[in-house]
């Protein structure tokens, strides 16, 4: 019997040292308890029942990475310099050079359902986010999957990485649940400074509705009562989550830092010295903004040639035809924003900085994108609602620094509005809250250790927000569990990165594998090249339509009509995905009365109306006379 249990023990480290070898040879040495790659047509490797975690409680004699995700509230797929933008985002852009850029990363068309499938790797109708809380219709009222907040029936990514030896920290926006055994220390994080609602002020507790007019803040799994001194939400987010790191820097235990900014959602509060660094730049407008970015796309190699800009929302003006007073108001919305996404870039930086001086950044993953498209809704209109309401008079109280020379100050609340969002979503068409790509498409960024491809390189795998999980778990040597608490936990829906980002693939998935989502009662699915989107009137045509998105990334011409099987199969994948992911698509949605709130839909094509781009008509000087006398 001793010798059967010594042949065994060999086996069993000749067929570890064998997976220690391969993982090396991808660039993530050092993980010998790691699962088996996941293939891109196979879900991840499932650890046995149970709850027993895959690495042992104390320190790893083996130097696994960190890993920073920094999430980045409404921001869009051209914002940051290496992506197109014109905006000065050095540090963000430094993550790019000593990394790899993805144009084919998808997350959610909105905030919490997308944080849900990055902390859960689940598809938000199982894990609690098949619509926000905020939303939820009444057909969906008491149905699991739909409670507004990531439930108890799946098990998180800090959650798994805190048992495998990990410190896991988080700052900044939660947006998954308010009550006690719903936090961020609740669900696996055992430091947080935490803006539990979606939105708010940057200077204070002021929140949006009478209702619920303070926001609610968590540190360390207790509830604040008041904030930090000289609190700005993008410097104390930062400062904590620094601090969170030195406390424990030195221990041997590796960290996972959820770095989960506010910015650049409206309202864009932000420091004096941030506000006047453009100053008449944006005057120009937002065509000629969205123009000047697709062109350095094109030459960045994020578009292809030829690429197209998605049509000007049919409600929106060519700001040519607007007045200079209106020019200058709406220029400064935008310069606003850019000063937001600036202060947020200059602390990011401060990050990236200490772990250098501390010597974790070589040692550091970080993974960088937005939550979904960026904001073109006018949420303030939204939430304060009509005159003589409760949540208009509690605005009218509470948000009433309209002046111009005011907005960023406490008390002003300034978003940019459709117009700018489609310029942050360039080249795409619409922006949150929708399936088309401006909604769901995002920049995506991811240095460090497991990256062995070229650095500074672009990749256009078709990759997802809830691949996190299982290419983080297998990067840290863990494993997800078939059962949770003696419960059974929903299947991942992610893909691992692990062996595209060591150079030995182009995408994690292939030509079978699909991507779905729905949100709002809209809905859409890709498969390779090819996309169906169903959207409410006036944005969509409350009917099927299909696109290639690698030839037509704007979604400008519907090929429903011209490809009946295409649209037929994909229509398939629709179906499965309703099935599997209990699906129910919603009785109200906050979208229903657009058509009626909108002008009609007309297509907008460049010079129409000529009469509103006709100059003044001056006759040649030698044919110019006074008029003759009578």
């Amino acid at each position: 019997m001793e010798t059967l249990q010594k042949c065994a023990r060999r086996t069993i480290n000749r067929k570890q040292d064998n997976r220690s070898r391969l993982l090396s040879m991808l660039g993530v040495a050092g993980l010998a308890m790691a699962p088996a790659i996941a293939s891109a047509a196979t879900p991840p490797q499932q650890a046995s029942a149970g709850n027993e975690p895959s690495q042992p409680k104390t320190a790893d004699t083996t130097r696994r990475p960190n890993v920073v995700i920094i999430l980045l509230d409404d921001m869009g797929y051209a914002d940051m310099g290496s992506f197109g933008s014109e905006i000065k985002t050095p540090n963000l852009d430094s993550l790019a050079k000593d990394g790899v850029r993805f144009t084919n990363f998808y997350t959610h068309a909105s905030s919490s359902p997308t944080r849900s499938m990055l902390l859960s790797g689940v598809d938000t109708h199982l894990n609690g986010l098949g619509n926000m809380n905020e939303y939820t219709a009444p057909n969906q009222m008491g149905i699991d999957g739909y409670e507004g907040y990531l439930n108890d029936r799946v098990v998180t990514l800090p959650q798994l990485l805190k048992e495998s030896g990990y410190h896991t920290y988080m700052v900044g926006k939660w947006h998954m649940g308010k009550a006690p055994d719903r936090i961020p220390a609740a669900r696996g994080f055992e430091r947080d400074f935490s803006l539990l609602d979606g939105a708010g002020s940057y200077w204070d507790m002021t929140s949006f509705t009478g209702a619920s007019p303070r926001s609610t803040f968590t540190e360390d799994g207790r509830y604040l009562s008041s904030l930090p001194k000289n609190y700005y939400a993008t410097k104390t987010y930062t400062d904590k989550m620094i601090k969170f790191i030195d406390e424990n820097h030195g221990d041997g235990k590796p960290f996972f830092a959820y770095v989960s900014h506010q910015a650049p959602h409206d309202p864009f509060h932000l420091p004096k010295e941030w506000r006047g660094r453009h100053v008449g730049e944006y005057d120009r407008g937002w065509d000629p903004v969205r123009q000047e970015r697709l062109k350095r796309q094109i030459e960045l190699g994020i578009m292809p040639a030829g690429t197209q800009l998605a049509e000007r929302m049919w409600f929106l003006p060519d700001p040519i035809v607007l007045a200079p007073a209106a020019k200058m108001l709406l220029g400064k919305k935008m310069e606003l924003y850019v000063g937001m996404m600036e202060n947020l870039d200059f602390h990011i930086g401060r990050l990236i900085d200490h772990l250098k001086k501390i010597g974790e950044y070589e040692n550091t993953i970080f993974i960088v994108f937005g939550d979904n498209g960026a904001e073109g809704n006018d949420l303030f209109k939204m939430i304060a609602g009509t005159p003589g309401t409760r949540d208009f008079l509690y605005a009218a109280m509470k948000w009433s620094n309209t002046d111009p020379n005011a907005w960023g100050e406490p008390g002003s609340y300034v978003g940019y509005g459709a117009m700018w969002a489609q310029a942050s979503m360039t080249p795409f068409s619409q922006y949150k809250g929708w399936v088309a790509e401006g909604g769901i498409r995002n920049a995506l960024i991811v240095s460090g250790p497991a990256v062995k491809r070229t650095k500074g390189s672009l990749n256009n795998g078709l990759m997802h927000v809830a691949d996190l999980m299982p290419t983080l778990l297998e990067i840290a040597g863990a494993s997800y569990p078939k059962t949770r608490d003696g419960r059974d936990v929903p299947p991942l829906i992610g893909k691992s990165w692990v062996q595209m980002l060591a150079g030995g693939a182009e995408s994690p998935r292939n030509e079978k594998d699909f991507l779905a989502w729905e949100i709002f009662g809209n809905r859409a699915v890709r498969q390779g090249d090819w996309k169906i989107r169903w959207e409410f009137k006036p944005f969509g045509k409350g009917d099927w339509e299909l696109y290639n998105v690698a030839s037509d990334p704007g979604e400008r011409k519907d090929l429903a009509a011209a490809n009946p099987e295409k649209l037929k199969a994909l229509l398939a994948l629709w179906d499965s995905y309703v099935k599997a992911n209990n699906v129910i698509v919603p009785s109200r949605s906050i979208f229903e009365a657009l058509e009626d709130e909108l002008p009609q839909r007309v297509p907008v094509e460049a010079g129409y109306p000529p009469l509103l781009y006709e100059r003044q008509f001056v006759p040649p000087k030698d044919m110019m006379a006074e008029p003759k006398k009578p």
